[in-house]
């Protein structure tokens, strides 16, 4: 499983352990990755992705998953989140067809 987030897009990012002697090794530095749920009210089910907690915190921020998804532009999604948003629609717009 990649270390990267579903929302957000954040990833491992390199760096250097700099000691008081000023002696330096490469280290990495890893997102706050946690494996969430969130519930779709278009889709009727719970989704369960691995996001950093800044993404988490943003979709809370949104109104929920589907609210984020439907309000973001698909340039700025990574592709798991923009096949989701598009199982959305699809979920939402049979609905409407349904209703009508």
């Amino acid at each position: 499983m990649a270390r990267r987030c579903g929302i957000t897009g954040k990833g491992v990012l390199t760096g250097n352990n700099v000691s008081h002697a000023n002696n330096k090794s490469r280290r990495r530095f890893l997102p706050n990755l946690q494996e969430s749920a969130f519930f779709s009210d278009v889709l009727g089910t719970s989704i369960r992705m691995r996001l950093s907690v800044n993404g988490i915190r943003t979709v809370e921020h949104n109104g929920g998953l589907d609210a984020f998804l439907l309000g973001t532009p698909n340039r700025n999604l990574p592709e798991d989140a923009q096949v989701l948003k598009r199982r959305i629609v699809r979920a939402q717009a049979k609905k409407a067809a349904a209703a009508a």
